[in-house]
């Protein structure tokens, strides 16, 4: 059988990428700046090589030479001819050409511009770009010097050698389980009878949050732990904020209290100030028969948008945002099981959920949706083994 491969760049814990992985896809290198989200993909066995886990900036020459000599690695020992996918998820900088005035920042979008150019070098059978919804239409300083929209410097510089597809879409309908609209750019290449348009993960009807997540137990006592499973869990926060949020109902939010105490406030030297309401989604109870909300990085907060419970006075548990982003059970965060995990005493339990928390929620928020991945990924092996 015909080995299927992939490189992913700006990968973070590897969430979006393990959908390829599920669909049996070797990944020949992956790339992240941060060491405790390069683990977490270690900790799924994402490469064949320990050499494939490539950590560093990739606008610097020694990481870019290092993703290449992973691709002269499996040309030699796996008789790899052509790379198959090329994944990149460039963070974006949404700035005008007017606003941009950093001083230590000489090339707009670079990190976007670096995508497109190892894509070019390696000229991969299809790439797969992901990204917010106004990405297409933000500037960046491409390969010749030249301000212009990302959308043409994909097209100036890739599209000789591929046809290319532009999309934006809300995940929501393709088996993402929440609102995401994002931006997706497939390419497909020019020697290949494929239409890029016949990748895309397949329409299907939202699901509501009672769906995905209505099933697992109620959590009730602050830093409450299922016992069944660890990343179902209360997360703590400052008790005097329970009465912001105890009597809310369903699409309620803490600014809607009629009693005085329990608005939202803070203290300034003592004396009590309350909290301006500017943005409508905090402290906002999520409806049970809705889509469930867009999952964000700061989703450990009841004051982030969209987090709290429809029931329990909570931010969602791991386990939920991670129904939210269709990342299945399997996926791992450590190098244990989940069997192991929940085996942990009471205490320890707590110490590996101090430790691990904040980058479980942050990777989770700022990933793709690994359903997302796994049907695009599906879709080009069943084009490649035709």
């Amino acid at each position: 059988m015909k080995t299927l491969t992939y490189i992913s760049l700006f990968s973070s814990a590897g969430v979006g990428c393990y959908g390829f992985k599920m669909e049996n896809f070797e990944c020949v290198a992956t790339n992240e700046l941060l060491p405790k989200r390069l683990e977490v993909q270690k900790a799924n066995h994402k490469c064949k090589y320990d050499s494939g886990y490539i950590l560093g900036d990739i606008l610097l020459e020694k990481t870019q030479k290092s993703i290449m000599e992973q691709l002269e690695l499996w040309q030699a020992k796996e008789h790899l001819q052509d790379l198959t996918v090329v994944v990149a998820t460039p963070p974006c900088q949404g700035m005008s050409v007017a606003n941009h005035k950093k001083k230590d920042e000489s090339k707009r979008n670079s990190l976007v511009v670096a995508s497109l150019s190892l894509i070019k070098k390696i000229l991969p059978r299809y790439f797969v770009l992901e990204n917010v919804k106004s990405f297409l239409n933000t500037i960046c300083t491409d390969i010749d010097g030249t301000n212009k929209k990302i959308k043409a410097a994909i097209n100036d510089n890739l599209s000789e050698n591929y046809n290319i597809d532009f999309q934006v879409l809300n995940f929501k309908n393709y088996g993402a389980n929440s609102s995401r609209t994002r931006t997706l750019v497939i390419g497909v290449r020019k020697d290949i009878d494929t239409l890029p348009q016949t990748l895309y993960p397949a329409y299907r009807d939202e699901p509501t949050l009672r769906q995905i997540i209505g099933d697992l137990p109620s959590l009730k006592e602050m830093g409450e732990i299922c016992p069944t499973d660890i990343f179902h869990s209360f997360r703590s926060y400052n008790p005097e904020m329970r009465r912001w949020i105890e009597n809310l109902k369903e699409g309620q939010g803490a600014f809607d209290n009629t009693d005085e105490s329990r608005l939202p406030h803070f203290y300034r030297n003592g004396e009590k100030v309350y909290t301006k309401n500017g943005n409508a989604d905090k402290y906002t109870r999520q409806y049970w028969d809705k889509v469930p909300p867009c999952v964000h990085t700061r989703n450990d907060i009841l004051a982030s948008q969209n987090t709290v419970h429809p029931v329990d006075d909570r931010v969602f548990s791991i386990r939920e945002l991670m129904r939210m982003m269709s990342i299945p059970a399997s996926f791992k965060w450590t190098n244990h099981s989940l069997e192991e995990l929940n085996a942990l005493p009471l205490s320890e339990k707590k110490k590996y959920i101090s430790q691990n928390d904040i980058n479980i929620r942050q990777s989770i928020g700022e990933a793709v949706p690994t359903e997302i991945f796994r049907q695009i990924a599906e879709n080009i092996r069943k084009e490649e083994l035709k």
